[in-house]
């Protein structure tokens, strides 16, 4: 019996499968390496090449996991804007067939689900129960996703959770590509040059560090299923979390001020109180205090 990771070898999905090994699972991960890489798993852990859009009745049957943590998934707003049918496949339909091989297998499903893109513009912090609003493809596939979920449980009576993510940012975090802006900022910073800030930098954000996520995920394996935020309840402004990073760099540049990109909302920031309540977690890094260990990271 072991624990499946999809998207193991990324950026969230490698904290999650150390906090694993650490805590004596046997891990075995899934991911086509598209945007992940190998060396970022820990030593122990087996790795399987595939793609979530194919059948995985093979790779259950073999691994028989207990729970799977699906984090695999297409993250970037942009890519979702442009090409929705993508997104989709990845973020729905690969989904449903992890839900159909968890079934045959009674393998218990924690999905990593997104906060800011599914409840839209906040007013406050959002509870699980505030509308769900997306504004673009990306949140409207996760949210499809968790129905996908909540619909197993009701129809099998199965036991999956979905946990809608902050804005998550750590060590490890690709500064290329489908990337978080703290990463983006501390790579422009340490390469001395001016950072670029898209819209006006007051739009805000709930920022969670990674190791905080990982710990909320390994939270919900075992749950009786359910949707919890893993934020901290705090909003952050980019041109604020700018600023933090300059001073923990020690540089001063004017930031280049770049048009909104679509799909993008303004304001977002979670109540994490339910999972305080049932799962027993609370993020314990400050913003200061993960800015800090994430730039010891990318400096090497």
């Amino acid at each position: 019996m072991a624990v499946l990771i999809t998207g193991g070898a990324g950026f969230i999905g490698s904290h999650v499968a150390e906090a694993l090994v650490a805590r004596g699972e046997d891990v075995v991960v899934l991911d086509d390496l598209s945007s992940g890489k190998r060396e970022n798993l820990p030593e122990g852990v087996e790795l399987v090449e595939g793609d979530v859009r194919e059948p995985q009745d093979e790779l259950f049957a073999g691994v028989k996991p207990t729970v799977c943590y699906h984090l695999a998934a297409q993250i970037d707003v942009r890519v979702s804007v442009a090409r929705p049918d993508h997104d989709a496949q990845i973020n729905v339909l690969g989904t449903v067939n992890l839900l159909q091989a968890s079934l045959e297998h009674g393998t218990q499903v924690v999905f990593s689900s997104t906060g800011g893109a599914i409840y839209g513009e906040c007013d406050g912090p959002a509870t699980e129960d505030a509308p769900r609003l997306p504004i673009s493809p990306y949140g409207t596939s996760k949210l499809a996703a968790e129905e996908y979920l909540a619909t197993y449980n009701r129809l099998y009576g199965t036991r999956h959770v979905a946990l809608r993510y902050g804005n998550v940012y750590g060590p490890r975090q690709d500064p290329h590509g489908e990337a978080g802006v703290v990463s983006i900022f501390f790579s422009t910073l340490l390469g001395n040059e001016a950072p670029k800030v898209f819209g006006d930098g007051a739009q805000t954000r709930d920022y969670v560090y990674v190791g905080d996520i990982a710990r909320a995920t390994l939270a919900a394996g075992g749950r009786d299923g359910g949707v919890y935020n893993v934020g901290t309840g705090r909003e952050t402004s980019v041109v604020e979390l700018l600023d933090l990073c300059q001073q923990i760099v020690g540089t001063r540049f004017d930031a280049t001020f770049m048009p909104p990109r679509p799909g993008e909302i303004q304001r977002s920031v979670l109540d994490p109180s339910r999972a305080v309540d049932e799962l027993g977690w609370r993020p314990e890094h400050s913003l200061e205090d993960g800015l800090r260990e994430t730039y010891e990271f990318f400096r090497g």
